[in-house]
């Protein structure tokens, strides 16, 4: 990381003011794999929750293991087209999912590791679904249409061809580090038991400790989250990483104040602060709940992206920041921080939609209140 340093700003020839540039440094900081990126695709959501599941695997078992993304976005594929078919194209088909997804789909195929099956063919050395998206989009339209009044048995095994073609088939057994496995098998032998994660949300239209299905697109296999009072919501993302527990994060990304260049995420009080921002430690806009369901309900928070929360740190002032690893590279040309970003308790309680995390990372009492 680059050094930071104290600006001075002189206004209006009379009046002095100090501007702090950020200087962070670690408080939390909890074992994960490197930063790696996404590339041309909308899978953010099984970068992430594969980074998170990484992270499982060390506070598990002690072993870093590369897990394979493109098997969890493999397996996925072949819910959601029975989704869209099944509702007749009145559903979401798109690249995107939640943290969820890659836990249902962990329960019915298992886990393998990235050298197993990485998603690339014919010598690529980068993600591109645009082709294939665009393909298996215009499959789905015609199948959900029905054009011969009566859809074929074959429709599933086209589709799979498709993502066989694109992605590569679904391994049933393989060898890693000199033990044969099946995907099932991998998942038990590094502790990864679905039934453990759980998501948890913070909104004022439905009852607190209870789940509900929160709409919104990417949400396609109607999982559930736990309704959690906000400040509590954010007690409970401390209280798992003081403790060692990771947390995969569904998050609106598309505000001015997020920046991968910048590696910052935080929520001015005065609009004017938008840019300053960036490079400055600013005031930052006490939210509420009503506000962060006012924010939800206009639209201006929308679920855009996913990524891992694996610490905090702090500036020098001692505010305390979320340290989240995306999953857009580490490029020092393209973003700071070496891919992080360090996101402020306000961003936080505001643009956070749900986080998942193990049971064991939440507080006895919340789990009691949830009943689990």
């Amino acid at each position: 990381m680059k050094k930071l340093y104290i600006g001075i700003i002189f206004a209006f020839g009379a009046f002095t003011s100090y501007a702090q540039n950020y200087e962070f440094q670690d408080v939390i900081d909890i074992e994960r794999l490197p930063v790696i990126s996404q590339d041309n695709t909308g899978t953010c959501w099984s970068f992430s929750t594969s980074s998170f599941v990484e992270s499982e695997i060390i506070r598990l078992t002690g072993r870093k293991i590369d897990v394979s993304e493109m098997y969890q976005a493999r397996t996925t594929y072949i819910a959601k087209a029975e989704n869209y078919v099944m509702r007749q194209g009145k559903a979401n088909f798109s690249e995107g999912a939640l943290a969820h997804d890659v836990f249902n789909s962990i329960q019915q195929y298992g886990l393998v590791p990235n050298v197993i099956f990485d998603g690339l063919n014919d010598g690529q050395t980068k993600h591109n679904h645009e082709e294939m998206d665009a393909v298996l989009v215009a499959m789905l339209k015609v199948y959900a249409e029905n054009p011969g009044k009566k859809l074929s048995s074959q429709w599933k095994q086209a589709f799979n061809a498709v993502l066989d073609v694109y992605l590569g088939s679904i391994p049933t057994q393989f060898e890693f580090e000199g033990k044969n496995y099946t995907p099932k098998s991998f998942a038990e032998v590094v502790k990864i038991n679905p039934e453990n994660y759980i998501t948890l949300t913070s909104f004022t239209h439905a009852s607190y400790y209870k789940p509900f299905i929160l709409n919104i697109p990417d949400n396609f296999s109607n999982g559930s989250m736990y309704n959690l009072p906000l400040d509590e919501f954010v007690t409970t993302i401390d209280n798992a990483l003081a403790n060692g527990y990771t947390l995969s994060l569904d998050c609106d990304v598309s505000e001015a104040t997020f920046s991968g260049k910048y590696g910052i995420a935080f929520i001015p009080e005065l609009e004017a602060d938008i840019k300053t921002g960036l490079a400055e430690i600013i005031t930052e806009k006490n939210i509420t709940p009503e506000y962060r369901q006012q924010e939800f309900e206009n639209l201006s928070t929308t679920d855009d992206h996913l990524m891992h929360i694996v610490g905090t740190v702090k500036d020098q002032k001692g505010n305390v920041y979320y340290k989240v690893k995306n999953s857009w590279g580490s490029d020092a040309q393209k973003v700071a921080n070496g891919g992080y970003v360090y996101m402020s308790v306000a961003y936080m309680k505001l643009k956070a939609i749900s986080v998942l995390v193990h049971k064991e990372g939440i507080k006895k009492e919340t789990k009691k209140k949830l009943g689990l």
